[in-house]
């Protein structure tokens, strides 16, 4: 059974690298990840409705227009069931997976555990 992850950044970069992390589990079809170059793009994906089932939005903070604080509180009055993970995806996409510090290499462990334990259900995502 298929999921999705929507990944929210305005860094072409941040795209490539969860391609390149999670591109087995697409290609095996465990996973199909989406991405928004912006929050207003983010939610137009989710009014259009993101198929398979979503368990997780990972969205940077820092970007032009809505930011990621702002896509959270409009994601959460509009479709209060979605989990939203707020991270340095930027962080993450300059330094690549070898060379991620330990916090964002942590986080990229929650997201992979997160995915691994989909039971139906959305999953929930611990506090960073």
């Amino acid at each position: 059974m298929s999921v999705s992850i929507l990944v929210v950044d305005d860094e072409p970069d941040v795209a490539l690298l969860f391609r390149q992390r999670f591109r087995r589990e697409a290609r095996d079809g465990t996973y199909v990840m989406h991405f928004a170059n912006s929050g207003e793009g983010a939610l137009e994906q989710l009014t259009e409705g993101i198929e398979p089932t979503l368990i997780v939005i990972l969205s940077d903070i820092n970007m032009p227009g809505m930011d990621g604080l702002t896509l959270l509180g409009e994601i959460k009055n509009r479709f209060p069931e979605l989990p939203v993970h707020l991270a340095p995806l930027r962080a993450i996409a300059r330094r690549g997976v070898p060379r991620m510090r330990h916090r964002e290499a942590t986080r990229m462990k929650l997201i992979a555990g997160a995915t691994a334990t989909f039971d139906g259900e959305a999953a929930k995502l611990p506090p960073p």
